[in-house]
């Protein structure tokens, strides 16, 4: 215990980070790139998964069908995040990333495997459905557990700026997912793309799914989680003792979520879709642009993270919510305009949900004590999930099917970015202060 302090003081000096810090964010990064890169896949490439797997006839219908995969997948991730949660409060935050990770490469990877309607009938987005649920459940225990491994490991004077790296290393393994789909949109013809292409970017997940595995099993647990008193580690009095002990926080941090949830999911998922789809951009210029809005995404990242080491969280949390109150209307406009409008629209968008991911999951960290991080992380981050963010592209595509309104989804997130801001109201700042022990 001694060394885990001394190691972790001479860690907050300016110009120092051990080499355990660093191996630690490195494994947690590396592997939550190659996991969000799995799960992204199937997002982008949407419109071809819906003629491949849905019955043919009505190009509305399949895409509302492959949107209602992609959203059903979501609620397991409330049950996985209890499950997960729980089991790395109580073995550990390695193990649990250890079996993510694998579940995550074998599910995608069958997914590249499966047959398509025009072979076996309804049975084909069956069995899609079946393993997207299967990355649901995966899914649920990544990203909480991500944050949490790091957070454990970082000094407090740069936590915000260390945790940033989770947000930043899932939008990388998007934009790993869009380059991929649009070297196949760009080299292949259609009929290619929809009888194998589709398939390579999930073949993928079974070598890159190994090489994530390998990075994490060399990994240790973290120093706080290991010096945990034996008689709290793991929530010992049961599942859900320690949400009930936490619940005023877990709402706030479900009611916080909700424009993260959207946000991404509307801005890095569905927007390729919406481009194409209710705009008419091609399907390389929807993907190339989007790749614009990442870019601007990860490049900002890191930068909200030290900002708000500087500056604190809340601050900078409030900030995001009243921008997307003020920019998300106009960069819509923008978007339908095209041309470089779209571009500058994207980077907007980019930068304004940046600078709410930049910060969010070190928020939730240190909203928790280490016996129940993992478990009130988990649990409300992906039950905000569900509920918003993957019922996103579902949601924006019905609600512009209803009105008419190509403008619907902005609205839809303007509304999540006030519920976000009156919740941050009643929390209390957390910024370089020592997470909390038991």
């Amino acid at each position: 215990m001694v060394v885990a302090e001394a190691e972790l003081q001479e860690a907050d000096s300016p110009k120092v980070l051990s080499s355990s810090i660093k191996k630690a964010v490195a494994g947690a990064a590396i592997g939550n790139l190659i996991e969000w890169f799995d799960y992204a896949s199937y997002g982008y490439l949407a419109v071809v998964i819906a003629a491949v797997f849905f019955a043919p006839g009505n190009a509305t219908a399949a895409l509302l069908g492959a949107f209602a995969v992609f959203s059903v997948s979501f609620i397991v991730r409330p049950i996985g995040g209890l499950i997960w949660g729980y089991l790395g409060d109580k073995i550990g935050r390695k193990r649990v990333l250890v079996f993510t990770i694998t579940i995550m490469s074998l599910s995608t990877f069958t997914i590249g495997l499966l047959p398509g309607y025009a072979a076996i009938g309804m049975m084909a987005p069956l069995l899609l459905l079946i393993c997207r649920l299967i990355q649901g459940f995966s899914a649920s225990g990544e990203y909480a557990g991500a944050a949490s491994f790091i957070s454990e490991y970082a000094p407090n004077s740069r936590r915000g700026l260390l945790v940033s790296m989770v947000p930043t290393s899932t939008a990388a393994g998007l934009m790993l997912a869009v380059v991929i789909v649009s070297l196949l949109e760009f080299n292949l013809t259609t009929e290619a793309l929809h009888s194998w292409g589709w398939r390579i970017p999930f073949l993928l997940s079974g070598p890159l799914g190994i090489i994530g595995l390998l990075i994490r099993l060399k990994l240790e647990d973290t120093p706080l989680f290991k010096e945990m008193d034996q008689s709290k580690k793991g929530n010992a009095t049961g599942l859900f003792q320690g949400v009930k002990q936490n619940r005023k926080q877990v709402l706030i941090a479900f009611g916080i979520i909700c424009l993260n949830a959207v946000g991404f999911y509307t801005i890095l998922s569905y927007m390729p879709t919406y481009l194409t789809q209710e705009l008419g951009f091609s399907v390389m210029k929807g993907i190339l642009i989007t790749l614009i809005s990442l870019g601007t995404y990860v490049i900002i990242l890191p930068f909200v993270g030290m900002l708000a080491d500087r500056m604190g969280r809340k601050p900078v949390l409030i900030g995001a919510s009243i921008l997307f109150l003020l920019f998300t209307y106009p960069a819509f406009w923008l978007l339908s305009i095209g041309g470089p409008y779209a571009i500058l629209a994207l980077v907007m968008l980019g930068f304004v949900l940046a600078g709410n991911d930049g910060v969010l999951a070190t928020f939730l960290t240190e909203m928790f004590p280490t016996s129940v991080r993992f478990s009130c992380f988990a649990l409300s981050f992906n039950t905000g999930n569900a509920i918003f963010g993957g019922t996103a592209p579902l949601i924006a595509t019905f609600l512009i099917a209803q009105t008419g309104n190509t403008f619907a989804p902005a609205f839809y997130l303007m509304a999540a970015a006030f519920i976000a801001f009156v919740f941050l109201l009643m929390t209390k700042e957390t910024a370089n202060k020592p997470l909390r022990g038991q």
